[in-house]
């Protein structure tokens, strides 16, 4: 990996967890309308996985052993040589791939166009989900009325 800035690190951060988190269909659907990927070949084809998941009591407290889950991983290389990985949760293998080619086109020239005509519409689907979600859990709310007894 070549000497990155934090900002970079974070923007990848950023777009590795938009990928790993989308719904499937979703990012099938956008990376399918992509026809510019570049040639690569596999250092890792898609593997499934377990891995233990670990949690932490409140956030910050002691750490334990939550379970596992299974987790898809690959490796690729495009042909300018950078090497880039993809891991998505569950079985997916296609998602896995997709991921991985992204992330290393995203390391390349294509970023900006990728980043407009991929990520941001995922990004802008994603939040959408997300809103609906919020509005569909705040109609079920109760608010509870508790009133003052006469007593101390």
């Amino acid at each position: 990996m070549t000497n990155q800035t934090e900002i970079e690190i974070k923007a990848r951060k950023e777009w590795m967890g938009l990928l790993a988190r989308a719904p499937d269909a979703t990012l099938m659907t956008l990376w399918g309308g992509i026809q510019d990927c570049p040639s690569f070949e596999w250092l890792r084809r898609p593997e499934v996985e377990g891995v233990m998941v670990h949690g932490r009591i409140g956030g910050s407290g002691a750490l334990f052993h939550l379970g596992e889950t299974t987790v898809t991983r690959c490796s690729v290389v495009l042909q300018d040589g950078t090497v880039d990985h993809g891991y998505v949760q569950g079985r997916p293998k296609p998602k896995a791939e997709a991921a991985a080619l992204i992330d290393a086109m995203m390391q390349t020239a294509a970023a900006g166009d990728l980043q407009a005509r991929l990520l941001n519409p995922l990004r802008q689907q994603m939040q959408a989900y997300k809103t609906a979600r919020a509005a569909k859990a705040a109609a079920t709310k109760v608010e509870f009325f508790t009133q003052v007894r006469g007593e101390d």
